[in-house]
């Protein structure tokens, strides 16, 4: 749609039911009014609909679609390591903006990643964060459900009968950690009842790391978005000579990146594998 100086904008149409929700989202796109990597509402209120049956607020208009978007037309094969990083890099401005202030998104995955021409020379887009409507803010009790979100990006101690303990920034986190596994041609699949991240492809050390910080399995042993904003993924990111060759995996090839059951306790044994780093053949579990 146009406004009135005829400049194009999104809008976001909710049902009066989950009017609450929307209000929400609203806030926090007020809150970080002209932060880059947030995404930003042209409307200072929200829009009753002329039934009164829907509410609407409007949004900038993201030219260049969803990280979905962009992961679906490589059909499964990996991005290049240098976007991804690039990618990650501008999630975690966002978080990092957002957690500072006391807020979780609780909802991270590619298709609430929102894309935009970029103005930088060199850089294919920018990211903002969007969809804040089930996002914590704070004030709020942590301790909470993440009823809602989007099982395959959700951490471990968010499963179970029980749900989540607490709702913090290690939520966040550990879904940074599955988008980047999705844009190295990752796929989620279920296996007793929770989440295995299939990864075809043996990725470089640092990005491993990056991984594996954001995915600890306790969640105060995830690494923080101010952490990785420093990370040498997201710092130095691999381009030209220095990117790996993708070559078709071989079935020993296949790494594993696992939810694991809430009730499973983690030993002495599986923590030296997991900081390890991994080789060919190699079945990682996150455990």
């Amino acid at each position: 749609m146009r406004d009135s100086k005829y400049q194009l904008y999104a809008e976001k149409s909710s049902p009066m039911d989950f009017k609450k929700s929307l209000e929400k989202e609203h806030r926090i796109m007020l809150r970080f009014r002209d932060h880059p990597r947030i995404v930003q509402t042209t409307s200072p209120n929200i829009h009753i609909g002329f039934h009164l049956d829907r509410c609407y607020i409007n949004m900038e208009f993201a030219s260049k679609g969803t990280l979905q978007n962009v992961i679906s037309q490589f059909r499964g094969r990996p991005m290049p390591e240098f976007m991804v990083g690039r990618a990650a890099l501008m999630i975690l401005q966002g978080l990092e903006a957002l957690h500072s202030q006391g807020y979780v998104h609780c909802d991270l995955k590619p298709a609430n990643v929102l894309l935009f021409p970029s103005e930088t020379f060199g850089e294919p887009w920018d990211l903002k964060l969007a969809d804040f409507g089930l996002s914590k803010e704070p004030g709020t009790d942590s301790r909470s459900s993440l009823s809602g979100g989007t099982p395959q990006y959700m951490p471990p101690e968010s499963l179970g009968p029980n749900g989540a303990k607490m709702v913090g920034p290690a939520v966040d986190m550990w879904s940074l950690g599955c988008v980047v596994l999705q844009m190295f041609g990752g796929c989620p699949e279920k296996r007793r009842g929770c989440y295995a991240w299939r990864l075809p492809i043996l990725v470089s050390p640092v990005a491993n790391d990056f991984v594996r910080r954001c995915m600890a399995l306790q969640p105060s042993c995830r690494a923080t978005a101010g952490d990785l904003l420093k990370h040498p993924f997201v710092v130095a990111p691999l381009r030209g000579p220095m990117m790996m060759k993708m070559a078709p995996p071989r079935p020993d090839q296949m790494l594993w990146y696992c939810q694991p059951p809430v009730r499973r306790q983690i030993g002495p044994m599986m923590m030296k594998m997991m900081m390890a780093p991994p080789r060919p053949g190699d079945l990682i579990m996150l455990r």
